[in-house]
C-alpha cells in the first residue's frame, strides 16, 4: 500500500509540474510563436518566379472555387484534386529537394517538408475545407427543398382524399 502512494504520489508531483510548465507557456503569451512565424517569414525570398506562380496558382483555385461553388460535380473534383496535391506532397517535397538549383535560389525543402506544407498543402487544405463547408450547405439546402416538397405531395393528396 505505501508503494502505491508513494507512486501515486510521485506521479501527482510530475503532473504539477507539467501544469506549472504549461501555464508559464500560456502566461509568456503568444510571442514566441510570433517570432518563429516571422522568422520564417523572413526567410523566404518571396521574390522568386516560383514562388509567385505558386502564390498565383492558389488564388486563381481559390477563385475557380468560390464561383464554382453552384456546380457540386465540379466541386467534388476540386475537392478530390486539391487532396491528391495534398497526399503527393511528401513525395514533390523529396523531388524538389532534389531539384531545387534548377529553380530557386536557395533549398527551400527540408525534410521534414514544413516549407512545402505551409506553402503547399495548407492553402490546399483550406480549399478543401470551404468545399467541404460549401458541400454541406448545399445538402442542407436540398434536404430543406425535398422535405417542403413532400410536405406539399402530402397536403394534394389528403386534400383530395377530401374531396
Amino acid at each position: 500500500m505505501e508503494d502505491l502512494k508513494s507512486a501515486m504520489n510521485e506521479h501527482m508531483d510530475v503532473m504539477a509540474d507539467l501544469v506549472e510548465k504549461f501555464t508559464a507557456e500560456l502566461r509568456s503569451g503568444l510571442q514566441p510563436a510570433y517570432e518563429n512565424f516571422m522568422g520564417f517569414f523572413h526567410a523566404i525570398d518571396w521574390k522568386e518566379p516560383w514562388l509567385m506562380y505558386l502564390m498565383a496558382f492558389h488564388a486563381v483555385l481559390l477563385l475557380v472555387t468560390i464561383f464554382s461553388r453552384k456546380n457540386i460535380n465540379f466541386q467534388m473534383f476540386l475537392f478530390l484534386l486539391a487532396l491528391a496535391g495534398v497526399y503527393l506532397a511528401e513525395r514533390l517535397n523529396s523531388f524538389l529537394g532534389e531539384n531545387w538549383k534548377s529553380f530557386a535560389g536557395q533549398n527551400y525543402f527540408d525534410p521534414q517538408g514544413v516549407f512545402l506544407s505551409v506553402l503547399w498543402s495548407g492553402p490546399l487544405l483550406v480549399i478543401s475545407i470551404i468545399i467541404l463547408v460549401n458541400t454541406l450547405f448545399s445538402l442542407c439546402q436540398l434536404i430543406v427543398r425535398w422535405k417542403r416538397a413532400e410536405l406539399k405531395h402530402r397536403a394534394r393528396l389528403s386534400h383530395n382524399k377530401e374531396d
